[in-house]
């Protein structure tokens, strides 16, 4: 039995910090596996705004700047999770932080 929870989308906030390694047309690759993970999944993007590549405040994974992306989007709550495990796998993203709004 599905929930009406299930059911209910929810606004979201995702900031993702891919690795500067990236080149430009990978980058756009990687903002399309995101974006196609949450439209697959039935929830919707509102907004992309990519920040360019800015300095980190400390090193991770021996880098010292990454390009910064924001994606605002709609999705259902249980997908979060999903979303998330798919990040952490990605060997592009080196940090991400999802927020519901």
């Amino acid at each position: 039995m599905v929930s009406q929870e299930d059911k209910q989308l929810r606004d979201y906030e995702l900031v993702v910090i891919i690795s500067p390694e990236v080149v430009d047309n990978a980058l756009d690759s990687v903002i399309d596996n995101i974006s196609r993970f949450i439209t697959e999944n039935g929830g919707t993007v509102s907004n992309v705004e990519q920040w360019g590549k800015r300095k980190l405040a400390y090193p991770i994974k021996h880098f010292m700047e990454g390009s910064y992306v924001l994606t605002r989007f709609k999705l259902k709550p249980t997908l979060g999770k999903e979303l998330e495990a798919s990040l952490r796998i990605s060997e592009e993203v080196l940090r991400h932080l999802l927020v519901r709004l």
